[in-house]
């Protein structure tokens, strides 16, 4: 091989792609890994609910994570965007803005970019006091005020699962409520309010909302806020490549990790709505470990 040959490349150097390149690292597989520095958690200041890295900030762990999966000799790690990836008959080649670099098999570890409303606050307070996931981040703001946004059977059962770490509850559907009598009639009988004006902004200090501007001259106070927003994928590699893309939009894959096109693979977020550091890392763990074994198969 040259130096710009590889068994495996792994685009995106998150979670998941470092876990992936730990575990093709210890097989002595020859791995690059690139990454443009944009992590999906990045506005997160604090990562939990998982083990042994309960509460540490996202970059923390990156950092420590990068120095371990660096220590293998025969994993390379460099900072840049990868413009395509692309497929031959025999080889994948990937293209960054000032090389190309080749490989047997590729990881796609990109994850996926959060389409954010177009409400005042709402960015500066996404992932500090406006959350996507209980169990990401309910223990740290339980029994507290909390608003949850959404309408419809979503916003019934979201509602529902806040319940569970905080019965001071408000659910506002932004407009017109879609829940039917029966839902909206249990959500009451529990105590919670359905309010459905629209929400104008999220009125915050230095990204802690405070309280949630709606029409008709209407405020309400919360501490935090849970909120199911739409997403995309942060790469069109998968498509490029030829991968079965799910409905909900995120990259099919198998129980190991392999989308539809042989030698293609796909971890982390842009693979499943479970949107935590464990089970990215379990997700890279996984390809890893098949790939090697493709590796191992064909050699022989």
């Amino acid at each position: 091989m040259t130096k710009d040959n590889y068994e495996v490349i792994i685009v995106g150097g998150s979670y998941a792609g470092l876990s992936a390149a730990m575990a093709l690292g210890r097989a002595l597989r020859k791995v690059l890994v690139i990454d443009n520095g944009m992590p999906c958690n990045r506005y997160t200041p604090h990562s939990h609910n998982f083990i042994t890295q309960d509460g540490e900030t996202p970059y923390d762990i990156f950092q420590k994570a990068k120095s371990q999966v660096l220590a293998y000799p025969t994993v390379a790690f460099r900072e840049n965007t990868v413009l395509k990836v692309l497929k031959t008959e025999e080889i994948f080649e990937v293209k960054t803005s000032d090389d190309s670099f080749f490989a047997k098999k590729i990881i796609l570890a990109t994850g996926i970019k959060d389409i954010f409303p177009d409400i005042k606050g709402f960015e500066d307070c996404w992932g500090k006091s406006i959350l996507h996931c209980p169990y990401c981040h309910g223990y740290e703001v339980r029994n507290q005020q909390i608003a949850v946004v959404g309408n419809g059977e979503i916003g019934y059962d979201f509602a529902k699962l806040i319940y569970q770490w905080s019965t001071n509850i408000v659910l506002l559907t932004d407009g017109k409520s879609t829940l039917s009598e029966e839902q909206t009639n249990k959500l009451i009988a529990k105590g919670i309010r359905v309010i459905e004006n629209k929400i104008e902004e999220y009125c915050h200090s230095n990204g802690q909302v405070t309280y949630v501007k709606l029409s008709g001259k209407m405020e309400f106070v919360v501490d935090a806020v849970f909120a199911r927003i739409p997403f995309q994928q942060s790469t069109i590699f998968a498509q490029d490549l030829g991968c079965n893309m799910l409905p909900s939009g995120y990259i099919q894959v198998d129980e190991m990790q392999r989308t539809s096109v042989k030698g293609v693979y796909a971890v982390g977020d842009s693979t499943s709505m479970m949107r935590s550091v464990s089970v990215a890392v379990a997700t890279g763990t996984k390809a890893g470990a098949m790939i090697n074994k493709e590796l191992i198969e064909a050699e022989f």
